[in-house]
């Protein structure tokens, strides 16, 4: 726990420090609320709209993962794939999950840029649907997997319907997996950081792109700093209170029977 909440303790408390107070290492000190107000209302800060920028581009890739993810997952388990296919499939998005991010960083700022959709928001929704699309897959199969088969075939006994039995009975069933897949695809989006930073500018930036630069070249401004990491980390953390047992049931489901 020390590891853990030790650092973000220490960036809490820096950031209601004024710089002086920082960089002489006062304890006790008089607290500020100068810092939040500078990196939300100052006129030359554009961490506003970096926020937005972040709730958009995880707010859409989420829902286009869960969308994409949770229809592959239920069809890899349902439909009856040959089992070299869903296999091979699998096997591929695992394999391209543990690919590092930055092997693919060159390729798609050249691809972007060809297409005209470097500096957008698109750019960066469709790159974090791409990495966090393996996990919702796994995920959501095995919350599928859970689901008696008998149920869906007594709906399909009593006239529903392929679609009608997925969207009617399995996914409500699937809520739980839902929003496990949704709050991890959330939180991975928001805090992604290399993407960001090779595909945006000023304008597009995310969050932590933003956090990043109040570290300039002749000046580090560690309390404006530490206020941007502090904001940063509220979305994350009361997703990850309210859902930490939907997450904790997906991570573990099926490691014990």
């Amino acid at each position: 726990m020390l590891a853990i909440v030790g650092p973000f303790v220490w960036i809490l408390t820096q950031s209601f420090k004024y710089q002086i107070a920082i960089y002489s290492g006062q304890f006790p000190f008089t607290p500020t609320l100068s810092n939040f107000a500078d990196v939300l209302l100052g006129r030359r800060s554009d961490f506003s709209a970096n926020i937005a920028n972040s709730l958009v581009v995880a707010v859409v890739s989420t829902l286009l993962v869960l969308v994409v993810g949770t229809l592959a997952a239920y069809s890899l388990h349902r439909f009856r794939w040959r089992a070299w296919v869903s296999g091979a499939f699998l096997g591929w998005t695992l394999a391209f999950h543990m690919v590092p991010v930055l092997t693919l960083l060159g390729p798609w700022y050249v691809a972007f840029r060809e297409l005209g959709l470097y500096d957008t928001r698109a750019a960066l929704v469709l790159t974090h649907v791409t990495i966090n699309l393996p996990m919702t897959v796994w995920l959501m199969r095995a919350f599928f997997r859970e689901i008696p088969p008998e149920i869906v075939e007594a709906a399909q006994v009593d006239g529903c319907g392929p679609f009608d039995a997925f969207y009617r009975i399995v996914l409500p069933l699937a809520v739980p997996g839902l929003i496990a897949a949704g709050i991890l695809a959330f939180i991975f989006s928001w805090n992604e950081f290399p993407i960001a930073l090779t595909l945006t500018s000023r304008e597009t930036a995310t969050v932590p792109v933003a956090i990043a630069r109040f570290a300039q070249q002749y000046e580090v401004q560690h309390a404006q700093m530490a206020a941007a990491s502090v904001i940063a980390t509220i979305p994350a953390v009361l997703l990850m209170f309210l859902g930490q047992r939907f997450i904790v049931s997906g991570l573990t489901l099926g490691a014990v029977k």
